[in-house]
């Protein structure tokens, strides 16, 4: 499971022209699931990215996680996270999950992280041709990987 984690101001996921999901200060997660995850790679993720000191204190230093600063979680699922792009120029998806394994895996990491944090998550619509908004704060971009935990 690898997600790209991305302290946020605001953010919001639109299709066809309607906000779907929007939150104020937080993190967007960029989500993509591959067919070796499990429930380890879920309870992992959503433990870390809760508690990833990323957010500033009153000296300006990265140091509040997202629930000392009671912050908002939008999760968008992005199964272009798993390219491969090592032969020619048009990545493959093999190691991306197909939807009937990704999608109750998308929902599982959602309830997830909600019971983490303590409070509902925002989300995008798994498979749709979603436009998401954001204003990057720091910027600050992580890329976390279950399958290495050393990124």
């Amino acid at each position: 499971m690898r997600a790209v984690i991305q302290r946020v101001q605001h953010c919001s996921v639109t299709i066809d022209h309607k906000v779907v999901s929007a939150i104020q200060e937080g993190l967007l997660v960029l989500l993509g699931i591959e067919d070796a995850d499990t429930s380890e790679d879920i309870q992992w993720l959503s433990k870390k990215i809760i508690n990833m000191r990323i957010f500033n204190d009153k000296e300006g230093v990265m140091n509040l996680s997202l629930l000392d600063i009671n912050g908002e979680t939008l999760v968008v699922s992005q199964f272009t996270l798993h390219a491969a792009t090592k032969k020619g120029n048009r990545p493959s998806y093999v190691k991306a999950a197909r939807p009937d394994l990704a999608i109750p895996l998308y929902e599982q990491f959602l309830k997830q992280i909600e019971a983490d944090l303590g409070k509902q998550v925002g989300a995008g619509v798994f498979g749709a041709d979603m436009k998401v908004s954001l204003l990057n704060d720091g910027p600050v971009t992580i890329l976390l990987d279950t399958k290495n935990k050393e990124l």
